[in-house]
């Protein structure tokens, strides 16, 4: 799933070159350092932070699916670079490839559902029950991870069409027939996840950013500070969305037709495939920002952290904002978007 190198009719046209084998293991390298601090960091503080919220069960699950992500990334450095055997080309198409992926998409799902929770929490506080409930969003958690297990795993079992001579670099040739059509529809699958995340978010945000606006009217005399501090908390998620995951669910599909179609030529293949390359490393990047994205939109991880650390966390309008007695509508907003 991370390379090929062939076409469907099995012409050989390989796409390698010094950036591919060099330039872009060095990257992932350097993402896989920084992104495996980050998120081990966040892992360590999000253990002291109390499921009190559904966005704080979701946050918590993004951490866990980013931890898993970073993991994979030895294997395919070590895959591309070609300085491993070939079988652990083998391994990373059939396994560390899966999880990778797997691991992308729950984490664009549970964006989709905070941004879910904090639209209706916000924008219609009516309408609040039981979705918004602890409880609740662990249920609707343990399903996020089944589902995508269940459409992830058959990539494993059918990436089977493994012989002696067969050992290769094109991850598309070791799968079967029903493992190509599988690839496809799955690629098709978790696209359409990501743009139905990515639609609704915008959706979401501009309501609630509306919402905040309204009440600070309300409540204040100047709204500045709210609008500031909103404009960054949703500038912060969309602009994850639109730089790491926008420009590679831009080329996914053509680039899998290119796998499975015989209709690309060698040039359109090698194209493809480089920008595939690329914008799959702006995905990647994704692990190095959640973090960011914790400390500046979730007050009792940055709370936490702060003690964990020993630093004394300085007044600001958001902390005195959290302990006024204004109304729960502007806390909300206010603490994490």
């Amino acid at each position: 799933m991370f390379n090929t190198s062939t076409n469907a009719s099995g012409n050989n046209c390989s796409p390698r070159t010094a950036v591919t084998t060099t330039v872009i293991p060095l990257l992932y390298s350097f993402i896989f350092l920084t992104g495996l601090s980050l998120n081990a960091l966040a892992g360590w503080v999000f253990l002291h932070v109390s499921s009190t919220k559904s966005f704080i069960v979701y946050l918590k699950n993004i951490a866990v699916a980013d931890l898993l992500m970073s993991l994979t990334f030895p294997f395919k450095i070590l895959a591309d670079s070609e300085i491993a055997p070939l079988e652990l080309n083998l391994f990373v198409c059939r396994y560390s490839a899966v999880v990778f992926y797997m691991n992308m998409y729950i984490g664009i799902t549970f964006f989709g559902l905070i941004g879910f929770d904090r639209y209706y929490k916000i924008v219609k506080p009516l309408f609040t029950s039981f979705v918004h409930t602890v409880n609740y969003s662990k249920v609707v958690s343990i399903i996020i991870w089944l589902s995508l297990m269940l459409i992830s795993f058959p990539n494993m079992i059918l990436t089977n069409e493994i012989t002696k001579d067969n050992y290769s670099r094109k991850c598309i040739g070791l799968k079967s027939e029903l493992g190509r059509q599988w690839h496809t529809a799955t690629t098709y699958i978790c696209t359409g996840i990501f743009w139905v995340v990515f639609i609704l978010l915008i959706i979401f945000y501009t309501a609630i950013s509306k919402k905040i606006y309204s009440s600070y009217k309300k409540f204040r005399r100047s709204s500045d500070t709210a609008k500031r501090k909103t404009s960054r908390n949703i500038f912060s998620i969309m602009f994850v969305f639109v730089i790491c995951f926008v420009p590679y669910h831009l080329c996914r599909t053509p680039y899998t037709l290119s796998q499975t179609s015989s209709q690309f030529t060698c040039q359109s293949q090698k194209s493809l495939y480089y920008a595939k390359e690329f914008t799959l490393m702006l995905s990647a990047a994704n692990i190095c920002l959640d973090p960011i994205i914790y400390f500046f939109l979730c007050l009792p991880f940055k709370e936490k952290l702060y003690q964990k650390l020993h630093l004394k966390l300085k007044a600001s309008s958001e902390v005195e904002i959290s302990k006024s007695r204004r109304s729960n509508t502007l806390r909300e907003s206010i603490n994490i978007l």
